[in-house]
């Protein structure tokens, strides 16, 4: 692609990204250049990929034809304000944070920009990712299919309409954490009889992984694939048992209703 790529903020997801990006060799080294606010995290990413970097926003957005906001949502307004006049009039913007609407983004612009919503995960850290686009209406085909290449390059993708991005931040943007929580709280029961723990995490981590290839590979409804591994009268129905005694399945309900109503209110 021979375009110039520029992020601001430049912490772990954006890092994903870039990594993606370069590991793809979607662009070159030299057409690519991020901007942080502290002089630390600016030499890590220097270091890390070798592309151009500055705390500079404003040079950020001079620099790029797609740019990209990894900003937390609580100083997406300030930076926009920042580099409002200085972004190409055909830039592709892209954001990152939750909550923060297509209106409210060209209401804060103050004028019609051309910008893509988007709510990616951390697995994109290991090129699998899932994430969200939503374009706005000034998004040409070419300009959506160039934002869909990106982030092709780190994981899988899909156009959602914008009143699902709150629920995408539930299902994927913040559903690696409960992940997380599943393999360690798997892990330490292993460990509880027994097991070390790097071995446990390397058992449970394998197993999540392989469950969740057989979801998406096989197209089987995930109760059918539990079914297969549920014989008559044996140990896994009798955990499946505990888990709805425990009330597992209206915990995660629940956890991921919780985080869409307030990703809604971000």
């Amino acid at each position: 692609m021979n375009i110039k790529i520029g992020f601001i903020g430049c912490g772990n997801m954006a890092g994903a990204m870039i990594g993606g990006i370069l590991k793809k060799n979607l662009v070159a080294e030299e057409n690519l250049m991020a901007s942080a606010k502290s002089r630390e995290t600016v030499e890590r990413a220097s270091k890390q990929f070798s592309i151009a970097v500055t705390q500079n926003n404003i040079e950020v957005a001079e620099f790029a034809d797609v740019l990209v906001l990894a900003v937390k949502p609580v100083y997406m307004e300030e930076v926009i304000r920042e580099i409002a006049a200085h972004i190409h009039k055909d830039a592709i913007v892209v954001t990152l944070a939750p909550g923060k609407t297509l209106q409210w983004l060209k209401d804060t612009f103050g004028r019609d920009v051309k910008i893509v919503r988007t709510m990616p995960n951390t697995p994109a850290l290991v090129g699998e990712g899932m994430t969200a686009l939503c374009p706005n209406a000034f998004i040409t085909a070419e300009d959506l299919g160039i934002v869909e290449e990106i982030f092709g390059s780190f994981g899988r993708y899909e156009v959602v309409k914008e009143r699902m991005m709150d629920v995408v931040t539930g299902v994927s943007g913040s559903s690696p954490a409960y992940a997380f929580l599943f393999i360690e709280a798997l892990a330490d029961a292993a460990v509880h009889d027994g097991m070390p723990r790097k071995q446990a995490y390397e058992f449970a981590a394998q197993t999540l992984l392989g469950s969740a290839k057989m979801v998406l590979e096989t197209g089987r409804h995930p109760g059918d694939l539990k079914d297969m591994v549920c014989s008559p009268g044996g140990t896994t129905i009798e955990a499946v048992r505990v888990l709805e005694e425990k009330g597992f399945r209206s915990a995660v309900m629940e956890a991921t209703l919780a985080c869409i109503d307030k990703a809604g209110k971000v």
